[in-house]
């Protein structure tokens, strides 16, 4: 469905790589302009397991967006500073003259037994992955309500917003909020045809579980930590055959819940999980 966006903007957070970046390209070539925004600087507390995207991701993500015919205003601002955020978002719709879908997408991960996580680990982890969220819903909010079409915010949330996962207790509580705050947003914003959803992907190929920390949580005790040595745990998580998910399968529910075949879909949260709930 090449059209399905046709003269919407998406604004989307965390643009740079990963999942953001196969967002923004599928919806572009859906027919939707692009803001993206990315911080583009490393995170001292996420430092030591994987490093962040940088300017150059995100001006490539821009790039790939033009490539496909579509219009792309990329930004740096950080989720946690609400004042920088709303600044990009402004700047955005100044140029592309409107927004109708929002996917709040920024989220970085860490791990640790709970009672030995560091105060700054825990903090970072709500700051970005639960205050970044709503901080983004907020900053869109008013100019979808005046706008008067409505439109429709996808809160990127994990299996771990549904179930709690041991050495991810800091993340799996960001997560679980983010289903809390699209709850409440669902109910605030129906009267003005704004559909809020949240999606859960299991494990996605992307840079944040592609290196050792991440493999150690699946590798057999003593087991070098590779990726040879988790797949078999990762495989065991989910009812279909895989370890994983492609980014690409993300982007297809956020296509679907963008679009109108779900313009009665609200309140939901969405798995891309392969089966973990059922587990």
């Amino acid at each position: 469905m090449a059209d399905r966006m046709a003269g919407k903007v998406a604004f989307i957070t965390g643009a740079a790589r990963g999942q953001g970046r196969s967002h923004a390209l599928r919806l572009a070539a859906e027919g939707a302009d692009v803001i993206a925004v990315d911080r583009c600087a490393e995170i001292d507390s996420v430092a030591p397991v994987y490093s962040m995207p940088t300017e150059h991701d995100l001006a490539e993500t821009a790039r790939r967006v033009e490539e496909l015919g579509r219009r792309a205003v990329a930004r740096i601002a950080d989720v946690r500073d609400f004042d920088g955020l709303q600044a990009a978002f402004d700047s955005g719709v100044a140029e592309l003259g409107r927004v109708d879908v929002v996917i709040a997408n920024a989220g970085i991960v860490s791990f640790g037994r709970s009672w030995e996580l560091t105060a700054e680990q825990w903090q970072d982890m709500i700051d970005v992955n639960l205050t970044g969220v709503f901080h983004t819903a907020k900053a869109a909010i008013p100019t979808m309500i005046e706008q008067g079409d409505g439109g429709c915010l996808l809160l990127i949330s994990s299996v771990a917003g549904l179930k709690g996962r041991g050495g991810l207790a800091h993340y799996s509580a960001a997560k679980q909020g983010v289903v809390g705050l699209m709850q409440s947003l669902a109910g605030e914003l129906g009267e003005h045809g704004i559909r809020v959803n949240t999606i859960h992907p299991t494990n996605v190929s992307t840079p944040m579980i592609q290196h050792p920390t991440f493999y150690g949580m699946f590798s057999p005790p003593g087991a070098e930590p590779t990726l040879e040595n988790a797949e078999p745990a990762m495989r065991a998580m989910h009812v279909l055959p895989t370890p994983w998910v492609r980014e690409s399968d993300v982007s297809d529910a956020v296509a679907f819940l963008a679009g109108d075949e779900a313009r009665f879909v609200t309140g939901a949260a969405f798995p891309v999980d392969a089966g973990v709930g059922v587990r």
